[in-house]
């Protein structure tokens, strides 16, 4: 999971609500070296307090470029970044500490108060938009022409010409910009719902094990071998959600209604546009990207077709989703795992592996599950001056050794951009921040793959690939075309309630896993699934975990291949951080996502993951021979 900078948003395929479980996962004492050293951030809370007050100072400063960016155009932009680059590296230190220890009501307020100092900063630097635009593009340009000093600020400057039918003017851009911390209220109060104070479950299972069902312990236990106690454990997750399902439909209501209140005062005829628009992604991506799936959902149904032959069931349920296709009884250590994505991305060249290495040795992680601690898995890269931060909760399964090699890919995309990129152009888009970390789970699979002789090996890394390019690929297209519904409804002046949310995600799940065909029976039951997703707040986010997996997967492929300027397109992308339109960069790099190519790629690869698979499965069936 990859972290925006200065909006403080969450994303993730890999992500999970609530806190890591005590005693449910291999958590060893930790070494130092598996604990992050903030210290490199901010040396004591004395100093993070002094930075606070510094960036209120600075933020307030800006005024004085008001009126006067004509002039002083160069000096005013060094002030706004340094600005807006110490309301980061604030923010770092504060929401990585309180992610440390939810209970901390300390560290929360912290973290809050880095939320209220960016939003200082947004309201004062405001009129930077419409002071731009007023120059007008031939100035700028000629500004840029003329100064040297200006280079690494030129795709900003260039960028809010280019935005110039959706800016307000001044006093129009510091009140959307004071509206930051209202209109992200319902993604918090969703959060302490769903973390603090939503009752959840307790369930015996068969084998008289208790479990407090809260949201820790469900991705703990939904795997669990036994049919029945997967199936109680679904009704009793989601039948408290589905209690709370008012509570949820208000807030994810106000959250849409939100997203439709900002993308009209911007002049957009869409939510959808205004979201993928402040990227300069074209509105078609994600529009492609709905339909294509669309297309392609028999080889999902494939997939789960095969799903049901080898968990051995002939009325495939939701409930069975998660299990692993073929147990593997192995654990690797944190040590293992770092070098097995050392030898996996090998291929990528000594200068990426050797600064990967750099990174696992300097305390750059928080490797291990606690009581408190945030849930899921990070990379925060928004102390630019300092290295990328990465939060794990690792249990010493094997999608624990994925996850350590995912969220290094984007660690790594952050030190490639920082250090090819001044700060105005290093943060990258989003559209673009999950395709090194796919890049790396592939390469690690195939490494796997390459190391292993065992068919039963080899089938559990072949299914593992192919649920992660359901969970990653499928299911994140199943929740961008909810999302695309619900704003959609809203648009139509059509209430959002928990009930009507509950029956439009049921029929979108009915449809993507096959209800209709008998592939996957979806009980009613299933339809609450959204109220636990928090994504949904998080603006038309998911849809780019789809698009960076498809363009990851072919950019593996082709180095893998070693196709002649993959590696060196594939670096370049990453060391471009956000020096360009993120579309553009990537069909630079080569692929064009605004066409079914990449998408229908997705759907060829799995078809040939399967047709491995089924070899396999044929070659098992098949008496051994032997001398009578």
């Amino acid at each position: 999971m990859y972290r925006h900078a200065p909006s403080l948003l969450a994303c993730l395929a890999l992500v999970t609500l609530g806190t890591a479980v005590a005693g449910e996962a291999t958590a060893p004492t930790p070494r130092v070296e598996d604990t992050w050293n903030l210290d490199s951030v901010y040396p004591s809370i004395d100093a993070w307090n002094a930075a606070v007050t510094e960036a209120n100072k600075e933020s307030d400063d800006l005024k004085g470029c008001q009126g006067h960016l004509k002039e002083e155009l160069k000096p005013c932009l060094d002030k706004r970044f340094a600005a807006q680059q110490l309301v980061n590296r604030i923010n770092v230190y504060a929401m990585n500490l309180s992610n440390a220890d939810t209970r901390n009501a300390e560290w929360q307020q912290r973290s809050q108060q880095s939320g209220l100092t960016f939003t200082h900063f947004s309201e004062e630097s405001a009129f930077f938009g419409p002071e731009i635009l007023a120059l007008g593009g031939p100035a700028v340009e000629a500004a840029i022409k003329a100064d040297p000093g200006l280079a690494p600020y030129d795709y900003f400057l260039r960028s809010t010409i280019q935005d110039a039918p959706h800016t307000l003017d001044a006093a129009g851009e510091a009140l959307l910009a004071s509206t930051g911390t209202i209109l992200g209220e319902p993604d918090h109060v969703h959060t302490i719902l769903i973390n603090a104070e939503l009752p959840w479950p307790d369930v015996t299972l068969k084998d008289g094990t208790k479990v407090h069902l809260d949201p820790s312990a469900w991705t703990y236990y939904r795997a669990v071998p036994d049919r029945e106690d997967r199936k109680t454990l679904f009704d009793a997750f989601y039948g408290a959600m589905d209690k709370y399902k008012g509570v949820s439909g208000a807030l994810l209501g106000a959250s849409t209604e939100g997203h439709w209140f900002a993308a009209r005062a911007r002049h957009y005829d869409s939510s959808v546009a205004a979201a993928v628009d402040s990227d300069h992604v074209p509105v078609a991506v994600y529009n492609t990207l709905i339909a294509t799936t669309n297309k392609n959902l028999p080889t999902l149904h494939r997939y789960l077709k095969l799903r049901a032959k080898l968990l051995g069931v002939t009325d495939l349920a939701y409930s069975d989703m998660y299990p692993p296709l073929v147990n593997l009884k192995k654990e690797w250590t944190v040590d293992q795992a770092k070098a097995l994505t050392l030898e996996a991305t090998k291929v990528l060249g000594t200068t990426y592996t050797s600064q990967l290495n750099a990174g696992f040795s300097g305390r750059w992680m928080d490797v291990y599950p606690h009581d408190g601690k945030t849930g899921g898995a990070y990379m925060d890269g928004a102390a630019y001056a300092v290295h990328p931060f990465l939060l794990l909760n690792f249990n010493g399964d094997y999608e624990s050794v994925t996850t350590l090699a995912h969220e290094w890919g984007h660690a790594m995309h952050s030190v490639l951009s920082a250090k090819a990129q001044p700060y105005a152009k290093s943060d990258y888009s989003t559209f673009i921040a999950e395709i090194a970390s796919t890049c790396n789970e592939a390469l690690l699979m195939q490494a796997m793959l390459k190391n292993t002789t065992s068919d039963d090996d080899k089938l559990f890394f072949l299914g593992t690939q192919l649920e992660g390019l359901r969970t990653t690929y499928f299911r994140q297209a199943q929740f961008a075309e909810f999302e695309l519904a619900i704003h959609d409804q809203v648009e139509h002046g059509q209430p959002l309630t928990g009930e009507g949310l509950s029956a439009t995600y049921l029929e979108i799940l009915k449809r993507y896993y096959g209800d209709k065909e008998g592939v996957t029976h979806i009980s009613d039951r299933d339809g609450a699934e959204w109220s636990y997703v928090p994504h949904f707040y998080y603006n038309f986010y998911v849809y780019q975990y789809a698009t960076s997996i498809a363009a990851a997967s072919q950019f593996s492929a082709d180095i893998l291949a070693k196709k002649p300027g993959a590696l060196d397109r594939y670096l370049t992308l990453l060391s471009a951080g956000g020096s360009s339109d993120p579309y553009d960069l990537l069909k630079t790099a080569g692929i064009d996502m605004a066409t079914p190519a990449p998408y229908d790629a997705v759907a060829t690869q799995m078809n040939g993951i399967m047709d491995q698979m089924e070899a396999i499965l044929v070659k098992k069936s098949k008496p051994a021979r032997g001398k009578h």
